[in-house]
């Protein structure tokens, strides 16, 4: 009996493995067909990925100390302060005195930061819901289900990670 559960086991492993591999091969072929119809808005940003790296994880974890920035690009602070320097010099992001810390720079965006991000996002989501409205009501829920159960995954390994 003990042996038959451990082969039992190894079926659902195995087939647990084989669905994983399906969805990232599902995944990437998504994002092949998706990849030529990104926004020409977002093409036509003239930033580096590092800039571009910043100015989403200000827009999306708020203000920022530089040191935080660094270890989250996993740069040196040097090449941090570089990169907010040229941010500063295009208007997108402005920099503070942490007030329980006179000598942290705190990163925040600004309004000009704010509307590129927004209009970035707001582009994006034109191409998604037009690709959505292809879709039958009974295909979106399957779908809004299926992102239900990856957010509460994304969650439990976020949860594990801290």
């Amino acid at each position: 009996m003990l042996k038959a559960l451990y082969s039992l086991e190894d079926v659902l492993q195995t087939q647990k493995a084989q669905l994983i591999k399906h969805i990232l091969g599902l995944e990437e072929r998504v994002y092949r067909i998706l990849r030529p119809i990104v926004p020409k808005e977002w093409l036509s940003v003239d930033l580096t990925m590092p800039q571009l790296k910043v100015v989403l994880f200000i827009f999306t974890d708020g203000p920022a100390r530089v040191s935080t920035l660094a270890s989250a690009l996993g740069v040196s602070m040097a090449t941090t302060t570089g990169i907010t320097d040229r941010l500063v010099q295009h208007g997108l992001i402005a920099r503070s005195s942490d007030l329980e810390d006179r000598r942290a720079v705190i990163c925040s965006l600004s309004e000009k930061g704010n509307e590129l991000v927004t209009r970035l996002w707001e582009s994006g989501q034109v191409r998604v819901r037009s690709l959505l409205q292809e879709m039958t009501v009974t295909n979106l829920k399957i779908i809004s289900e299926s992102i239900e159960v990856i957010l509460q995954a994304a969650s439990k390994v976020e949860d594990g990670a801290m």
